[in-house]
């Protein structure tokens, strides 16, 4: 049996974490006088106690490297335990929601998913509405350092053709961490307040402002207010758009923008394959809108480009009911749900790169049957892909496919009809938000699902955030035997 201490210490740490950053909302409640401040006193102290308790129980077992089966399990163990202690302020403050709902909902803001239970935002305290907004950008970061550190070096879903360009992490993953969270840190923070500002300067106060741009940086979805961005001028959504747009490019770049390096930016592959793909999105659903409806050009254009960029990236706003646009168009944005962001980024879905290894192994093998005689090797941004790396995201599209499947079928069970037990199934595995139909679409949220299937989500969001083969491997028995 490994040492789990290692793993212990850590999520001890990141727990209280969380519990220190409850002060946050407690000074907002403070300052609204809403009586609110002593829901995030009691949960912010059980959080910072218990974390500490943990870390310092495991303290004695911390060394400078983690072994495999270690890093597999503080992926996982962190996603786990974090959630349970973000309820806490559902749970005890004015929204008294049950453990089934503040679990779903804290859940959904560290994945960055963005499905909610909670209606009424409009009248939430500022202190739960900002909470929501710290969850989700608290996970966006904390997927960032994982996509970059850890699933390359775990070798997840073809993670590892990214473990050049990350840094060499192998024996040292938490030193390393840390550097790369530092760095990132910055970068993260820096597009936060950028963001922020552009939204007070689109017609937000500072308090939408704020949260909004930590959700939106998150790629997360989280709104303050019932009617997302309905709510807000026009000139948000596009503000919305373009921060979204960039919190979907690999972070990596980022960094070697900011240290005078800007040609990887434009010439990573990646990026100009999810750019391309974002046109054409934003290209079919504006031709639609425009000769759907008798909407203005702008205002069809505006509502396809931020509606379409939204679920491109995993965000999950909505400024618009789309399911009024016709089959043809929710058809389109369902699957564009399905293709996702950059790896490395806090954009979520199956990524963009793992298609650009399907279509190259596909091309590699028709032209293979082609010339039966011929060599022809898949490559990716100019350089041989690794059979490893094509036999990892073969894995990953098989599992995510069967997961998907399996997921509808048991949602299905509990007694959801077809529409919102398959579009339930793809939001919550791909960490996209909103799903399809009235109850669980972008005018509804998922208050009304039985306890069971809010659970089979949760669920659901943990693997479809961590890449699913990251989760499944602890499964197995030959992992506890190693």
């Amino acid at each position: 049996m490994f040492d789990l201490r290692p793993v212990g210490y850590v999520i001890g740490l990141l727990v209280t974490v969380l519990g220190v950053a409850m002060v946050l909302p407690l000074v907002v409640a403070l300052a609204e006088g809403d009586g609110g401040w002593t829901t995030f006193a009691e949960s912010g102290v059980i959080t910072v106690i218990s974390g500490a308790l943990i870390a310092v129980a495991c303290s004695n077992g911390v060394k400078q490297g983690l072994s495999i089966q270690q890093t597999f399990l503080l992926t996982t163990g962190v996603w786990l335990a974090l959630p349970l202690f973000g309820a806490l302020p559902f749970m005890l403050g004015e929204t008294q929601a049950d453990f089934t709902d503040a679990f779903f909902e804290a859940m959904s803001g560290l994945t960055t998913t963005g499905s909610t239970v909670f209606s009424g935002l409009d009248d939430m305290p500022k202190g739960l509405l900002l909470w929501r907004g710290i969850l989700q950008w608290l996970g966006g970061i904390g997927i960032i350092v994982v996509a970059m550190v850890f699933l390359p070096e775990l070798r997840v879903g073809g993670m590892q053709i990214f473990r050049s360009e990350g840094f060499d992490t192998f024996g040292k993953i938490l030193p390393r961490a840390t550097e790369i969270s530092s760095r990132i840190s910055v970068i993260y923070l820096g597009l936060t307040l950028a963001c922020a500002f552009a939204y007070l300067g689109a017609g937000m106060n500072a308090f939408d402002a704020t949260v909004h741009a930590m959700t939106t940086i998150a790629t997360g979805g989280f709104a303050n207010y019932d009617a997302s961005f309905a709510a807000f001028d026009p000139a948000a959504e596009y503000v919305a758009t373009l921060f979204m747009l960039l919190a979907a490019l690999p972070f990596v770049r980022f960094v070697q923008l900011s240290a005078g390096t800007a040609r990887p930016l434009f010439r990573d592959t990646q990026i100009h394959a999810f750019f391309g793909t974002a046109l054409v999105v934003v290209g079919l659903m504006a031709a639609w809108n425009l000769t759907q409806s008798d909407a203005d050009t702008e205002l069809s254009v505006r509502k396809a480009l931020f509606n379409a960029v939204s679920l491109l990236t995993g965000t999950g706003y909505a400024s618009d009911d789309y399911m009024k646009w016709g089959s043809f168009a929710v058809t389109v944005l369902f699957f564009t749900g399905l293709i996702g962001g950059c790896a490395g980024s806090t954009a979520c879905s199956i990524k963009i790169f793992r298609y650009q290894l399907l279509f190259a192994s596909i091309k590699a093998q028709l032209q293979k049957t082609r010339s039966p005689h011929g060599i022809f090797t898949p490559r990716y941004a100019g350089r041989p892909i690794d059979d490893d790396v094509l036999s990892s995201v073969m894995s990953f599209f098989m599992f995510f496919v069967v997961t998907l499947g399996v997921l509808a079928v048991a949602l299905g069970m509990t007694g959801l009809d077809f529409t919102t037990s398959v579009s339930g199934a793809a939001a919550a595995l791909a960490n996209i938000g909103p799903g399809l139909g009235d109850e669980i679409g972008p005018a509804g949220n998922f208050a009304g699902l039985n306890d069971t299937a809010k659970w089979l989500l949760a669920i659901a969001m943990l693997i479809g955030r961590l890449e699913l083969l990251a989760v499944y491997t602890i499964l197995t028995l030959h992992f506890w035997r190693a």
